[in-house]
């Protein structure tokens, strides 16, 4: 018998292709679950299939980006501009 995990919003798993996805909407009045897939695609599950979807519990990923779908430049850093580190101070090219 497999084990049956209640549908609660934010919780994580994985299935057992290897696919980790996040419950992001439950109506127990519907008897409907929405779930998002890492890659940010979006299922939506009766209790029924849920009850049968073979999975186990997983935490969150590292890298939340994935169904983002966002870019290095959505990020907020300009990857072509040289780390603080690397910029001269204007200061010091100044004679007094």
């Amino acid at each position: 018998m497999a084990v049956q995990y209640r549908p609660i919003i934010g919780d994580w798993y994985l299935t057992a292709e290897g696919d980790s996805f996040e419950v992001v909407a439950y109506d127990p009045e519907d008897g409907t679950i929405e779930i998002q897939y890492f890659d940010g695609a979006v299922e939506e599950l009766d209790l029924e299939t849920w009850w049968e979807l073979p999975m186990i519990p997983s935490e969150p990923p590292e890298d939340w980006s994935g169904s983002m779908d966002i870019s290095a430049e959505d990020y907020g850093v300009d990857l072509e501009r040289a780390s603080p580190q690397a910029m001269q101070n204007p200061l010091d090219d100044m004679e007094f």
